[in-house]
């Protein structure tokens, strides 16, 4: 479990491909102090088991499922990659619950800037997209943002200078593909609408849907 609070930029030193896998090296003296073999660590948002460890950083073996659903296969050599240890339970939840399980990917389709404030434009699935809500929480790259603007085939997020400087994001352009996680609430609420409540054939829960059973 994590909670979007990126706590180093690592560096990708290694990268051993088989045939549907890879085998990634981290450079990140930063973090590495009580980690230890075993340990789960997000990269880029992705919970990655820790195999090998040094004091200079670690290594993770990443399955093919995990290639499939996420933007690993874009990775290279010295790229820069945002990484968080797994939340102790007496740590602040300074973001929010993030499971470092990626639901998709997005494009980013645009970058601007507002005073202090750079905003990003994602375009994403509509299996992501179903999630995306105004002023939710969703985690990009691992990062948790809040969603500042939705609609049904894009969504946009704003980064204050700090955020846009402890992470990868704030050198994403037009065209680069983040991993995205939607907020895990959400999915729960999903399934146990649909399991207790389940929708004629071809109807969607809607807020129409909603009302009639009660929940608005």
């Amino acid at each position: 479990m994590f909670t979007g609070i990126i706590e180093e930029v690592g560096e990708i030193r290694g990268i051993v491909h088989g045939s549907l896998s890879i085998r990634l090296s981290i450079h990140c003296p930063n973090i590495m102090k009580d980690v230890k073999t075993g340990d789960s660590i997000a990269v880029n948002g992705i919970c990655l088991t820790v195999t090998e460890r040094g004091e200079q950083g670690f290594s993770a073996d990443v399955m093919p499922e995990t290639m499939r659903r996420t933007g690993l296969n874009k990775l290279k050599l010295s790229y820069r990659v945002n990484l968080e240890r797994a939340l102790r339970i007496t740590d602040r939840l300074g973001g929010h619950i993030v499971t470092g399980h990626i639901d998709g990917t997005g494009i980013v389709t645009g970058r601007t800037e507002e005073d202090n404030a750079i905003w990003l434009t994602l375009e994403a699935p509509d299996a992501i997209m179903n999630y995306i809500v105004m002023k939710g929480s969703v985690a990009l790259d691992g990062t948790s943002l809040t969603v500042a603007h939705a609609d049904e085939k894009s969504f946009r997020v704003s980064l204050i200078p700090l955020t846009a400087g402890v992470t990868t994001l704030g050198s994403r352009k037009a065209g680069d593909v983040i991993n995205i996680e939607c907020d895990v609430i959400g999915k729960y609420v999903e399934k146990l609408l649909n399991k207790k409540y389940k929708p004629e054939p071809g109807r969607d829960i809607s807020l129409d849907f909603l009302r009639e059973n009660g929940f608005a």
